[in-house]
């Protein structure tokens, strides 16, 4: 018996609050990412495993709110508490090791190319054993041209929000950013979401009065929590919100000769160039000048 499906039960308030998950998600990350490239101290690691597992977490709390909307007519829906938290580990641990990746060899077109697979295909693999997690009186089915487009669609955005987070500056670009990241990743779930098809088992099941609102609403609080805990991190660090003080700009001709303590400004490894672009040492000569004009 074919199953009649119902992606938008709740009308536009499902795909809005999901837009809105993912977006912050993605700020979130983009913005930790950020941190951890413009200033290579010893909590580097700590930035990059909050933003991958801001946009994880966002991911998935997407996914979640968004299926609160499915339905299918004919039977009720239930969840698998443990398949339905590992795709959130998976979420996580998939986009950690893309962000990792371009966080320490730094922006080249290998890095991104290599990232942004490995976090797409996170993506996808949480959609998908989150979808394995449903629990219904018949089987679900998938076209398979339609899921290998939501996988494409996953991957090429987790490359820009990459992209996007190694060369996007500024707070405005990084929403801008944020944004498109939403806009995609909310497309490729709707996409995958297309794929799917229904077949029940006999005759309708009975409904046990829980709606899927009622089961995920609960699962949905930890990571929802954790989510503006990692805002309110963000909010008070003025490096990320703020950018880098004037004091610490160098002028046009670099900085006056005789300002001891005020340390030489780092910037985002651009598109290309190693994470370690900085850490070559200086020219015998160039140092040599140097310590003759301080000879004061």
């Amino acid at each position: 018996m074919q199953g009649t499906v119902d992606g938008f039960s709740y009308g536009l308030v499902t795909p809005v609050a999901a837009f809105l998950m993912a977006c912050l998600g993605g700020a979130l990350g983009l913005r930790c990412t950020t941190r951890s490239l413009r200033h290579s101290d010893s909590f580097k690691a700590g930035w990059l495993a909050l933003g991958a597992t801001s946009i994880g977490t966002g991911i998935w709390t997407m996914h979640f709110i968004a299926m609160m909307g499915f339905s299918v007519r004919q039977a009720p829906i239930s969840y698998d508490r443990p398949i339905t938290f590992a795709s959130l580990a998976v979420a996580v641990v998939m986009v950690g090791i893309g962000i990792f990746i371009v966080g320490y060899r730094g922006a080249t077109p290998l890095t991104l190319v290599t990232g942004g697979t490995i976090t797409g295909l996170g993506v996808a693999t949480m959609h998908y054993l989150g979808m394995a997690g449903m629990r219904l009186h018949g089987r679900i089915e998938y076209d398979t041209l339609t899921v290998a487009l939501s996988v494409v669609i996953a991957v090429v955005a987790a490359t820009t929000a990459l992209w996007a987070a190694v060369s996007v500056h500024g707070f405005m670009a990084s929403l801008g950013a944020s944004l498109v990241m939403g806009l995609a990743v909310s497309g490729m779930h709707y996409t995958a979401m297309a794929a799917v098809d229904v077949k029940l088992h006999g005759t309708p099941a009975q409904s046990t009065g829980d709606t899927a609102a009622s089961l995920l609403l609960p699962m949905l609080i930890g990571p929802g929590v954790f989510l503006l805990l990692a805002a309110v991190v963000v909010m008070f660090d003025p490096l990320l919100v703020m950018g880098e003080p004037d004091w610490q700009k160098p002028a046009a001709g670099g900085y006056r000769h005789g300002a001891p303590g005020v340390p030489a400004a780092r910037r985002v490894p651009a598109y290309g160039e190693p994470a370690n672009w900085s850490a070559r040492p200086a020219r015998r000569g160039a140092r040599r000048d140097t310590y003759r004009s301080q000879d004061w």
